[in-house]
């Protein structure tokens, strides 16, 4: 299947490693254009080679601190100096701190606001004048399957990923106007280093070993397995192609059965 992506110029947000490079690879071998960004310049121009060597897409870069305003502005103005729009945007960023409710004072949940919901908003408007005035894009919000039921010991996240499921329902109502679609897909056990993190601070909390709370989490899982980076990234490309001109405003998890609710 051609997904007609030859061409589009992708704006993928945290992506130097993880589910967001994984992205900006699976992009890349449709042939689209690639713009990287990460705050970790050294991560990012080794992303943005080993991209462009593997796959010959055309790929660019630019460091960027999403928390910070300027610094998306100055990403997108550059994404459109380079491709002439913004096709697509993905919004991702890495998890807040873990810990319950009496873990976290003040500075932690106005930094993961900022982190995990404010820097999706704030792409999203820059974004959008370029969308709307093409008559087309689409926005797909990283989240977890903490949009469908909440992780424990996962407060933070737990709170500002259903920020972004409103978001994006929201505003899904907004742009079809401009037919702009927008979905937040949700990620489960995947193997990235968040998941090792979240696996090795259940482990110390729980007196067991990494590999032992790894068996535990892949036997609640139907597949049985965690998923791949490349698993993901296929469902992120399908969603944001031209093969998709009818879902929009949608949550969907890429979790291998894991999460059993109905809704």
């Amino acid at each position: 299947m051609d997904l007609g992506l030859k061409g589009k110029s992708v704006l993928i947000l945290a992506s130097s490693k993880g589910l967001g490079k994984a992205t900006a690879r699976q992009f890349a071998c449709e042939g689209a254009r690639i713009m990287l960004s990460s705050r970790n310049a050294e991560q990012l121009a080794h992303a943005a080679m080993e991209v462009k060597e593997e796959t010959g897409a055309e790929v660019n870069y630019q460091v960027c601190d999403i928390t910070k305003a300027e610094d998306i502005k100055s990403l997108v103005d550059q994404t459109v100096k380079l491709y002439g729009s913004v096709d697509v945007l993905i919004n991702n960023a890495g998890g807040p701190p873990a810990g319950g409710f009496d873990s976290h004072e003040d500075a932690n949940w106005l930094q993961a606001f900022e982190l995990n919901l404010l820097s999706f908003v704030r792409a999203i408007r820059e974004v959008l004048p370029h969308m709307r005035k093409q008559g087309s894009g689409h926005i797909l919000n990283f989240a977890s399957s903490s949009i469908k039921q909440p992780i424990d010991g996962l407060i933070l996240s737990n709170t500002f990923r259903a920020g972004i499921l409103g978001l994006s329902k929201s505003l899904s109502q907004e742009l079809a106007q401009d037919n702009i679609l927008i979905n937040t897909i949700g990620p489960g056990r995947i193997s990235t280093d968040r998941v090792a993190e979240l696996d090795n601070i259940a482990a110390n909390k729980r007196g067991l070993t990494y590999e032992e709370v790894k068996v535990a989490s892949e036997k609640s899982i139907p597949l049985g397995r965690y998923g791949q980076p490349k698993e993901f990234a296929n469902i992120v490309v399908f969603l944001c192609s031209s093969a998709n001109t009818y879902i929009t405003g949608q949550a969907i998890l890429v979790d291998g059965g894991m999460i059993k609710n109905l809704s």
